[in-house]
């Protein structure tokens, strides 16, 4: 099933305040540092993962009725005795460095940010998708005391994991994905075999001090996303340039939006002329006779492919 050019953008860092009220009588947000909300972030997911654990019982022997959905629960009382998700073998913690000029800054901030995903269960398919991929994927996004602030429909629905909030990408590339579609007769479709997890998101990797078209996520907030992931497209090539989006990233730092070689409003790997140099990137690189990726050309020597060199 081909996903190209079929996704949702659920990220978008809109408004940038400070924190007295503004004339409008509007409440602001007063800026902070980075490195400061970094600590305060770790602490709080890591307190909630030493204290709460998930339904791995259910996971491991089935009830016949178990719809496969996580459930989270605190350690105390008559779970007292319940494996925290902090200890869980299936937890994956990695370390993504973070330049806070990606936040709008320009304080010369760059901070280590750790990013938790829990794969509850690893889907069938082998193979899992890059930041640069489109998926078809089930979410619901919330914050650690539990309150919901965004859930996709029951339906899977389509996105690219470079169009949302950075921890989401990188969260999403460390599970396999499901069999399907599958018609249900019903207008509906169904996936077998899919990943199962959740990502823990410092909101340095999430929205920071912006917030969202809705409005609904407070600044500095860490989330929480459960998901479902169905399938996924390898080697997306989402601008249709011929080179597969996840080697447009250049720096190699896991985000494709900060790269940007003609420094107009579309990064790489959503723009068709890299360089701007009229010539379209697909007539400057090397493909095979099915149209497939081969490899960059270097014209004239200089060490920069054609495709990113404008002064050809």
């Amino acid at each position: 099933m081909k996903l190209r050019n079929a996704y949702l953008i659920i990220a978008g860092l809109l408004i940038i305040t400070s924190c007295k009220k503004d004339d409008d009588g509007v409440e602001a947000v007063q800026p902070r540092l980075l490195s400061e909300v970094t600590v305060e972030d770790d602490a709080e997911i890591i307190d909630f993962l030493k204290t709460h654990f998930y339904n791995e019982d259910e996971f491991a022997n089935p009830p016949e009725d178990f719809d496969f959905k996580i459930k989270f629960g605190t350690i105390e009382g008559e779970n007292s005795e319940r494996e925290s998700i902090f200890d869980s073998q299936k937890l994956i913690t990695e370390t993504i460095i973070l330049d806070s000029e990606d936040l709008g800054r320009d304080d010369g901030e760059k901070i280590e940010q750790k990013l938790y995903t829990l794969v509850v269960r690893q889907g069938v398919v082998e193979g899992k998708p890059t930041i640069g991929d489109n998926v078809i994927l089930r979410y619901e996004g919330s914050f650690l005391d539990g309150s919901l602030f965004d859930a996709s429909s029951n339906q899977p629905i389509p996105l690219n994991l470079s169009g949302v909030v950075r921890g989401f990408g990188n969260g999403m590339k460390n599970f396999q994905t499901g069999i399907g579609p599958n018609d249900n007769g019903d207008g509906t479709v169904s996936y077998e075999g899919y990943g199962i997890g959740a990502i823990f998101i410092p909101s340095g990797l999430g929205y920071f001090d912006s917030s969202p078209v809705t409005g609904n996520i407070p600044a500095y907030s860490p989330l929480i996303f459960k998901v479902d992931a169905f399938e996924y497209e390898a080697d997306t090539d989402a601008d249709g340039d011929g080179i597969p989006s996840i080697q447009e990233d250049l720096d190699g730092n896991g985000n494709l939006n900060d790269d940007n070689t003609d420094l107009d409003l579309s990064p790489n790997y959503n723009d068709n002329d890299d360089d701007g140099d009229g010539i379209l990137t697909i007539d400057e690189i090397e493909l095979d006779a099915e149209g497939n990726f081969v490899g960059f050309l270097d014209t004239d020597g200089d060490g920069t492919p054609d495709h990113l060199d404008n002064d050809l």
